[in-house]
């Protein structure tokens, strides 16, 4: 196998300049193989690479990476251990945790997610070739592009200090808003959605009277037990999908990994499909929105977080065509604003706010005329 180029030694970051990038895993071929990845495209250049957590935690500080890709499960110290380490030795980097589809290791990412973790990305057991590696490669490069582009532009244009966060005003084309009772909230989610999901049901958990969808881009597993998380943060009912399944009021439903998830007509029942993915996704946002738009009409109220791409931007364009409403997490407070930033942009939302002020955006449209 060839050797690893040398890292690169660390300048003045302009806007334009490729992400740095850490590789942190103990297998030699799987280092061997993401750094080639990393050193073959113009968006990123290799920082260097790390055998474990500590190797890691030690080279971080000297190469400050834009981006870390941490191994989950490596000797001496795992990445678990060494994440809260990294975002104290090199907190300007974006880290994204990469470990093999176990329920174990789903458990330790999305705790991973809560203690700083910016992403996750599942790794295939073979990086050989074939289409499990390529999905692997597509998956990692589209969260390195994402999380490294914001992470240097915060670096080359320091955002002013503010003071608690408000909802915007005047800087977004808003729609009005539904003048009907919301009788479904459908939300959509990616990057960063994990906290988000829990921070924004948390603040429903005392007023919900309606059942609430949501559709995380997330592999199977992940799914299961982002489900289990919610209950047990929120004290809500929160399931996994099925086939069949009727909406409950004060029930949270989940879209399993690799399926998308709809909705047969108003109360429903549910329904999963392995239709061909859309915006990348199996599950997508726009499946959902669109059924919920078609079974709910005025009453559908879908609420786009944070996340790479555009998806839920069509989804939300059928829900507002329906004569529903949409809300929209703000840029400042999503981890990455692709997918919120596609809905405010085409001009379909109906509030534009930050995610500690989403949970009480949604209270407006339940049971009373918002606005």
């Amino acid at each position: 196998m060839s050797q690893v180029p040398a890292p690169r030694e660390r300048h003045p970051a302009g806007a334009g300049d490729p992400i740095r990038v850490l590789v942190v895993d103990d297998s030699a071929v799987i280092r061997g193989i993401v750094s080639r990845w990393i050193e073959a495209s113009s968006e990123t250049v290799l920082a260097g690479v790390a055998v474990n957590g500590g190797d890691a935690v030690r080279r971080a500080a000297q190469l400050r990476p834009d981006i870390i890709v941490l191994d989950i499960e490596m000797p001496e110290m795992d990445g678990i251990t060494a994440l809260p380490q990294l975002i104290r030795s090199c907190p300007q980097a974006k880290v994204i945790m990469a470990s093999t589809l176990t329920r174990r290791n789903a458990e330790i990412s999305l705790k991973a997610l809560s203690l700083g973790a910016a992403d996750y990305v599942p790794k295939p057991t073979s990086l050989g070739g074939g289409d499990a590696a390529e999905e692997f490669r597509r998956e990692l490069f589209s969260r390195i592009t994402a999380l490294g582009r914001r992470r240097r532009a915060a670096e080359v244009q320091p955002q002013p200090t503010r003071g608690p966060l408000v909802a915007a005003k005047g800087s977004h084309q808003l729609r009005k808003p539904s003048t009907l009772p919301a009788q479904v909230v459908a939300i959509g989610s990616s990057t960063g959605g994990p906290q988000a999901l829990v921070t924004v049901v948390s603040a429903l958990a005392g007023d919900l009277n309606v059942p609430v969808l949501i559709t995380q881009h997330m592999p199977p597993t992940f799914t299961a037990i982002l489900a289990e998380s919610i209950a047990r943060t929120t004290g809500l009912k929160c399931v996994e999908a099925e086939t069949g399944m009727m909406l409950e009021r004060r029930c949270v439903y989940v879209a399993p990994g690799d399926h998308h998830m709809t909705l047969k007509g108003r109360g429903g029942p549910l329904e999963l499909n392995q239709g061909p993915p859309e915006n990348f996704c199996r599950p997508a946002v726009d499946p959902m929105l669109r059924s919920v738009a078609a079974a709910y009409g005025p009453a559908a109220l879908a609420v786009v977080l944070t996340g790479m791409g555009s998806d839920g931007r069509e989804g939300a364009r059928a829900i507002v065509g329906a004569g529903g409403s949409v809300i929209a997490q703000d840029e400042e407070s999503s981890v990455v604003w692709g997918m919120p930033g596609a809905v405010t942009n085409a001009g379909l939302a109906a509030a534009v706010v930050p995610l500690n002020l989403v949970g009480a955006e949604i209270k407006k449209y339940l049971g009373t005329r918002p606005r």
